[in-house]
């Protein structure tokens, strides 16, 4: 395989992780927030829930979102939430499920 496809990648991989949580906002802002946060969570509202902790950087609440991902089968949406909620134990169990799954594509394209 010619390695050097990834070169062309960019250097923090596909998938964009540069949400930084508002840094203007206070303590008080963010428990506000992220209060109502998990309020539209448990509403099942999870797009907006995803906006407000991704504002504040709400890293439980990412990984809600992202597991409310897997459970809807939208992986690559549920790695950016983990990526981004810094959790790197599920980050690395959907990388290496990816892997497998392109290994095994990739032996079924080599077969005659």
């Amino acid at each position: 395989m010619d390695e050097s496809i990834f070169d062309k990648f960019p250097e923090g991989g596909l998938i964009k992780t540069v949400d930084e949580p508002n840094e203007e906002l206070t303590p008080e802002q963010k428990a506000q927030l992220n209060r109502r946060g998990n309020a539209l969570f448990n509403q099942g509202e999870v797009d907006t829930a995803r906006r407000i902790f991704q504002t504040t950087g709400y890293s439980d609440g990412l990984i809600r979102v992202g597991q409310r991902c897997l459970d809807d089968g939208k992986p690559v949406d549920a790695l950016k939430m983990f990526k981004l909620a810094h959790d790197d134990g599920r980050s690395e169990e959907l990388l290496k499920r990816a892997a497998l799954a392109i290994r095994k594509l990739l032996k079924q394209e080599e077969m005659p």
